[in-house]
């Protein structure tokens, strides 16, 4: 998990640079897609991936996602949980295991 000294090291970062005035939730959102493409990238002809580079783009939506997180007043592990939750609703083990199929297309499964 992300500790709170390396959550309070990424916020700092950005307040000792005043950038949080370019930080709007708006941009962190784009930053978050852009970013999340160039992790992208990293696959993109190939299952073969240079590690390094890699966990530098991961790093990057990472970042990103725990400002817009922070400038939206919502707690990480919370809405982590949350989500969790209600995937666990959708996916079942005992309908989901194995599969890959959507939620609505689990039931359909059974029947087969």
């Amino acid at each position: 998990m992300i500790s709170e000294e390396t959550v309070r090291k990424i916020l700092q970062f950005t307040e000792d640079r005043d950038w949080d005035q370019f930080h709007s939730p708006e941009n962190l959102a784009k930053s978050v897609a852009i970013e999340a493409g160039e992790l992208l990238e990293c696959f993109q002809w190939s299952g073969e991936y240079d590690p390094e580079h890699t966990a530098e783009e991961l790093a990057d939506v990472m970042n990103y996602c725990i400002q817009l997180a922070d400038k939206l007043g919502l707690d990480m592990d919370q809405i982590l949980l949350d989500k969790l939750e209600k995937n666990a609703k959708k996916y079942p083990v005992e309908k989901a295991k194995g599969s890959n199929r959507k939620y609505t297309e689990l039931d359909r499964e059974e029947e087969r």
